[in-house]
């Protein structure tokens, strides 16, 4: 492989949990963006005496840093899907130098979704921007039953919570901003009984 092949690298730091301080990398392939620090603390406070023992998905895996940060927080179970494929295997390579020989499901998050059977308790859904994916992996997230009464979702787009068009019984209940990135936590429920 010439040198000029060798993908180029960057890295973050995970935040808290049995891994805090210990730093992952990622390859830097164009539209990929790691959730950012302050946005992740957040999130991660928000979710810290639901994260324990808890099976959580991220489904567009990216750098892997809300599922690592879940799995170093004492997450039982993390499902990663990731589109590139390099970049999934860069990941799982990264999963296992942590301990977690965990797989990275490769390929389209909505074809993988629906071959999913077990419900997570914690999803991160974080797709590329520019793709809109919000809606659409919500509706298979309720069809399949891949959520239940308490599982929390987590939604990070480029916009504020109404521009995501989701159906009224996707209630958001917490929220952040860093810059352009908004940060969601929410909760689908099947009767408009308030806040949960």
């Amino acid at each position: 492989m010439r040198k000029s092949d060798k993908p180029v690298l960057s890295s973050l730091r995970i935040i808290g949990g049995q891994w805090k301080r210990r730093m992952i990398s990622f390859i830097a392939v164009d539209g990929l963006r790691p959730t950012p620090d302050r946005v992740r603390e957040t999130v991660f406070n928000w979710l810290q005496f639901d994260i324990q023992g808890r099976r959580c998905l991220d489904a567009f895996a990216g750098s892997g840093a809300l599922g690592v940060e879940a799995l170093s927080r004492g997450a039982s179970d993390c499902v990663f899907i990731e589109k590139n494929p390099a970049q999934a295997k860069h990941l799982q390579q990264a999963l296992a130098d942590l301990g977690k020989a965990l797989p990275v499901l490769v390929g389209d998050t909505l074809q993988l979704l629906s071959q999913q059977k077990t419900a997570f308790d914690v999803v991160f859904l974080d797709p590329p921007y520019a793709l809109k994916f919000w809606q659409p992996v919500c509706e298979i997230l309720v069809q399949q039953q891949l959520i239940h009464a308490d599982s929390w979702i987590y939604l990070e787009a480029d916009c504020d919570w109404p521009a995501l068009n989701l159906p009224s019984n996707w209630q958001c209940l917490k929220s952040t901003r860093a810059g352009s990135v908004h940060g969601f936590l929410a909760r689908y429920v099947t009767e408009q009984t308030g806040n949960y």
